[in-house]
């Protein structure tokens, strides 16, 4: 360990939440993390944050994990170093405001399952959004650190909405209402060395809580700020082990160490433990490196200093523009993106408010400007979100709450104060599969894509094979098949019959889509044979008879906004797709459920069905009159561009 120094600057390690989050959309299993465990635990950390964030939405998704497993699983193996997570205020981990009875219960058990700290931030800095998450947390007798988002209308901290006294007159409410810390929270990167310092010494001078400062690599100029914050007299600073260090991830913890090493603020840790569970993340890393950007040589990305886009949102925008086959159009949602921030009142760009903005940028220059509003942006409006730094356009208030089913006025209130209760309807909903209150849990938060994790977990669907964990011979070999497909290279056809536990992958390759089959050949060979059966530049793919056909959409690190639950009863689609005349979605997305039922009449505009698409509810609505005849598809169903979804005569 390092000696003891006079005020060490204490360190929050973010690498196995935040920097794979940011880098790897989230998705480093727990498998990975359990080797290098306790040797984390005897870094000398303040605190690891493991948890919160995008990791429950991700792991159940995407991973098929238990997401309340990981911290317990951990915390056998890390016993001495809180757990900290990210914890969305009255978002909780999830993508619109939950009512007090599933926050109570989510915070509670969340700190069962061995979560010590608690940082809590609301997208736009509405106090009243964390009243309630702050006094359960401290009933439950862990640590509040409130966190302010920090964003600017300009390149500098100042002007009139976001300067100094803006953001210190926040963290007085914050410590009045109870937070045991305050945290900047720079989720862009674009906290600059002097104003860093400006306002860490605006902060220790106005409050007597220790200050955490966080701010993203993405513009390369995180490690500078981080430096002056402490010379600012900043308490505690977040850090990444230097493999999932930089890019939009966080400045590397290792070379900020020797920076202060002999000086008063020298971190108390031990370098070469960090430089051990470096290697072993370099080595697990190429299992990951496929969902990384490397488009750009430049390890940073200049323009967040002019568009002051997150990174993670970046590559969702990038992400869903590829899937609605526009990319072409990306410098035009730069353009638009901060004129629709303006009308919507200037919220800074976090989750969930950048998903808000960012999305509707992207609709407003594919369909038009605000000719396309989605559920969320309508909520948002109506303030369920809460309080905007600035009033909403009129216009923009106008077109979002007509026929909104909740009001054509914004409430001026605490949107939890107006939410029914949903843990009840939650537990009635889950009972034939489970009545584990955990469970209940993760479906109230996230029904759609829960309860088909639900399925997976008590064996009632089989889980997909690409929610399978791969290992590093799995993602060599489908990296192999990606490049020779990109070369046009056919792949000779072993000569054996696939067997059942043959396993497939669905690739994508420049919009393409490729169904590969990975088959393990034994016989007197002790070591296992890997072959790849033939691709071919068709669509739909097949291969032998047991390939499946559907292509499988790739998404970005953050989950759709959910609906609440107990959504209709899901319709059976036509047994054979029905052509005709209706409704064809826009853009990629999920099924998320239908308005009307089969047989009704709809009149002209009349919202029919909710496409769960770039990461929001879209309503579609009809654009002729007359009787639904049939539903191609099945709530939960991925639908794509074009893809007739509604058949009306």
């Amino acid at each position: 360990m390092a000696k003891k120094t006079k005020n060490p600057v204490k360190v929050v390690d973010l690498t196995f939440r935040d920097g794979h989050q940011s880098l790897f959309a989230t998705r480093m299993r727990t498998e990975d993390i359990i080797p290098i465990a306790e040797e984390l635990d005897k870094v000398g950390f303040h605190s690891i944050e493991i948890w919160g964030g995008a990791t429950f939405d991700v792991m159940h998704r995407f991973l098929g994990e238990d997401p309340w497993e990981r911290p317990r699983i951990l915390k056998k193996y890390i016993k001495n170093t809180p757990f900290q997570m990210l914890l969305r205020g009255q978002n909780l981990v999830g993508y619109r405001n939950y009512p007090d009875d599933v926050a109570q219960a989510f915070i509670e058990k969340a700190a069962e399952v061995g979560i010590d700290i608690f940082r809590v931030f609301d997208a736009l800095n509405d106090e009243r959004n964390l009243e309630f998450s702050f006094k359960i947390i401290k009933k439950c007798k862990k640590h509040v650190q409130g966190a302010l988002s920090y964003t600017l209308t300009e390149r500098k901290l100042g002007g009139e909405i976001f300067n100094i006294d803006y953001y210190v007159k926040k963290a007085k409410t914050y410590v009045d209402m109870g937070a045991d810390s305050i945290c900047i929270k720079d989720m862009s990167g674009i906290l600059s060395p002097y104003d860093a310092y400006d306002l860490v010494k605006a902060l220790k001078e106005a409050v007597k809580v220790p200050i955490n400062v966080h701010s993203h690599y993405t513009s390369g100029m995180a490690t500078m700020a981080m430096l002056k914050a402490v010379e600012a007299g900043a308490d505690i600073i977040d850090t990444c082990i230097s493999p999932f260090a930089l890019r939009t991830s966080h400045p590397a913890v290792e070379p900020l160490f020797v920076t202060l090493e002999g000086t008063d603020r020298e971190m108390e840790l031990d370098l070469e433990r960090i430089i051990k569970i470096g290697e072993h993340l370099e080595k697990i890393a190429p299992k990951y490196r496929h969902l990384m950007d490397d488009t750009k040589l430049s390890i940073i990305d200049v323009g967040v200093l002019l568009h002051q886009i997150p990174g993670g949102m970046f590559s969702n925008l990038v992400n869903q523009l590829r899937e609605a086959d526009a990319l072409d159009k990306l410098n035009e949602v730069y353009k638009e993106l901060p004129e629709t921030r303006k009308e919507l009142g200037y919220p800074p760009l976090v989750t969930p408010t950048s998903q808000i903005v960012g999305i509707q940028a992207v609709q407003n220059v594919l369909f038009g400007r605000w000719k396309m509003i989605n559920a969320q942006v309508r909520d948002y409006c109506y303030g369920l979100y809460g309080r905007p730094p600035r009033p909403i356009s009129k216009d923009v208030l106008k077109s979002a709450l007509k026929g909104y089913d909740k009001g054509d006025k914004p409430i001026d209130k605490r949107p939890a104060d107006i939410l029914e209760p949903e843990l009840e309807k939650a537990k009635n909903a889950v009972k034939d599969i489970t009545s584990d209150i955990f469970d209940v849990l993760t479906y109230a938060l996230f029904p759609v894509t829960g309860i088909k994790y639900l399925k997976w977990k008590y064996g009632i669907e089989p889980l997909p094979d690409d929610v399978k964990p791969k290992t590093l011979e799995d993602v060599k070999k489908e990296q192999e098949l990606i490049e020779k497909a990109k070369k046009g290279l056919l792949i000779e056809k072993p000569k054996v019959e696939l067997s059942e536990n043959a396993r497939k992958f669905n690739v994508v390759v420049d919009g393409e889509n490729y169904v590969v089959a990975i088959e393990e050949i034994g016989g007197e060979v002790k070591k296992t044979v890997t072959k790849a059966v033939e691709v071919k530049r068709e669509e739909p793919v097949k291969i032998e008879q047991k390939a499946e056909t559907k292509p499988i959409e790739k998404k970005a690190e953050s989950a759709p906004v959910t609906p609440a639950p107990q959504p209709k009863a899901e319709p059976a689609p036509a047994s054979k797709p029905v052509s005709g005349k209706g409704i064809t979605a826009p853009m990629p997305g999920i099924i998320s459920r239908y308005e009307k039922e089969i047989g009704d009449e709809v009149q002209e505009g009349d919202v029919v069905v909710i496409l769960e698409a770039m990461k929001m509810e879209n309503p579609l609505h009809t654009e002729i009159s007359g009787k639904i005849k049939a539903f191609n598809f099945k709530v939960g169903d991925s639908v794509k561009k074009g893809d007739l979804i509604v058949v009306i005569e």
